[in-house]
């Protein structure tokens, strides 16, 4: 059978995709993008009209670079998975509602923009808004000149693949439009979609310039402020990332915010520094109102976009790669027991549902995309809605509120992990295609416990093997799972 999410993954996700206007009954390129942002397992709603006659003109008008999308062999292996499920199990049922407080403001749902170039001017805000987007965080803006270099952004490939980057670096900083006129965007945007969510992003250099932005976002009618503490590209000392790294002055100028207006305050926190939780203290013991992390992490990237007129420069890294880091972060503040009865809005690598979620069930009560935006569109809210939705209804979830943190109990210190048992990998005979793929990383990389024969199969050494599970890792079609835990023996290797 195809494998979907690999054939999906080659879709070049066009706008106006020739494939579904030659699809008379049926929306190809909206299935496709399901599958690609982890909804599979209702994508096969977006066919279910289609007769062979559509599918096979939905195919000739592909206009991949390589070879058309099989798109005939998507539609048939999406017939074998289940439509729209509610928690009853039903096809279309009613499904849970996103909406979430988050400082004492109700949000329609968790997915916000992130304050970057996905977020410049009214008429962009305004059509995400028109998309689903509950809110915004505007791009911040600040009192000084803001001055860009071209080009200013770079991104890692994997394999080489155009288009679909896992690592993206930029060397943009601010709003570039006059102060006045951010806060007039900002004012409109209120007044014209009073439900949606607008949060200014402010950066300022002295005690003066944050209260003086802070109060014009306040008399904008913005719904909260946030604080740039962490921007790691600008040009001018003492803003940015400069502020976050220094505990001291996260405190000041979050007191001054916090002293000069009434909407909640967010400190915004930065993930170039040993221990998040030092800054993250002080904005606390400020009165922050909650804390947005994280923003980029410093890098050097040398691709074709690297260079400015033949100079490089280190700057902010994002995309889905910097996920595990931004993880690990969120972890640290929540996990800090000193820091109580404060929200968290998650910031890195978000690009589907699941990532949402794994911030949520990690303690944040909203997070922010950018990247994803950047590549995909407005569009990706479409997927993580009806993800996040689905996944509720399977499991009988009713309010989103009751995911947040519930993963936390899980986390230990390293030292308090149980390591009396363990876990030995189990190979799916009917799976296996014999690539050898786990006998490599196993031989080089791991604990030389499989043996791999003339007939193509990997076999364990029990002896040998101490249940690293690498090989189910390095697997390509899943056919190595965990086995059953058991006590470990005293045998050598």
């Amino acid at each position: 059978m195809i494998h979907i999410q690999e054939e999906a993954a080659r879709c070049l996700l066009c706008s106006d995709a020739p494939c579904s206007k030659a699809c008379k009954n049926g929306d190809p390129a909206r299935a496709v993008r399901a599958i690609r942002f982890g909804n599979e397992k209702i994508a096969g709603q977006w066919l279910s009209g289609a007769d062979a006659a559509d599918l096979e003109a939905a195919e000739a008008a592909c206009i991949h670079y390589d070879k058309p999308i099989r798109i005939r062999e998507i539609a048939n292996a999406l017939q074998e998975t289940p439509g729209q499920v509610g928690s009853d199990g039903s096809i279309g049922a009613v499904l849970p509602s996103l909406a979430i407080d988050f400082c004492g403001i109700r949000c329609e749902n968790p997915f916000f923009l992130a304050s970057s170039a996905v977020c410049t001017n009214y008429e962009m805000v305004a059509r995400a808004f028109e998309a689903g987007w509950a809110g915004v965080f505007y791009k911040t803006i600040c009192l000084q000149e803001i001055n860009e270099v071209s080009p200013r952004f770079d991104a890692v490939y994997e394999n080489g693949k155009r288009g679909d980057f896992y690592g993206f670096r930029n060397m943009e900083q601010l709003s570039e439009n006059p102060v006045e006129m951010d806060f007039d965007i900002l004012k409109r945007l209120k007044q014209d979609y009073p439900s949606k969510i607008v949060i200014a992003s402010i950066m300022g250099q002295s005690e003066d310039d944050w209260v003086k932005l802070a109060k014009m976002a306040e008399d904008a009618g913005c719904d909260a402020v946030e604080l740039n503490f962490s921007c790691p590209q600008m040009r001018m000392t003492g803003m940015g990332s400069d502020v976050g790294q220094d505990p001291e002055l996260v405190t000041f100028f979050t007191a001054y915010v916090k002293r000069s207006v009434k909407i909640p305050v967010i400190p915004k926190m930065t993930p170039n520094i040993a221990h998040i939780s030092e800054p993250a203290m002080g904005a606390y013991f400020a009165g922050a109102d909650a804390i947005s992390a994280i923003n980029t992490i410093k890098s050097v990237t040398l691709g074709e976009g690297s260079e400015v007129n033949g100079c490089q420069t280190g700057s902010g890294y994002s995309g889905r790669a910097v996920k595990p880091i931004a993880l690990r972060h969120i972890l640290a503040m929540v996990k800090n027991p000193i820091m109580k009865n404060i929200q968290y809005s998650g910031i890195g690598g978000i690009e589907t549902w699941r990532d949402a979620l794994e911030f949520i069930q990690l303690g944040c009560r909203n997070v922010q995309v950018c990247t994803a935006v950047m590549q995909y569109g407005y569009r990706i809210i479409d997927d993580m809605i009806l993800g996040l939705q689905n996944y509720m209804a399977e499991r009988g979830v009713t309010y989103l509120a009751d995911l947040v943190g519930e993963l936390l109990p899980k986390f230990y210190l390293p030292h308090d992990l149980d390591r009396t048992t363990i876990v030995f990998p189990k190979v799916d005979r009917e799976k296996c295609i014999g690539c050898g793929r786990c006998y490599t990383s196993c031989m080089d990389g791991g604990h030389q416990a499989i043996r791999f024969g003339e007939d193509r199969q990997p076999r364990v050494n029990g002896s040998k093997c101490v249940g690293c599970l690498l090989c189910r890792l390095v697997c390509p079609v899943g056919a190595i799972s965990p086995a059953k835990r058991i006590k470990k023996t005293s045998v050598s290797r």
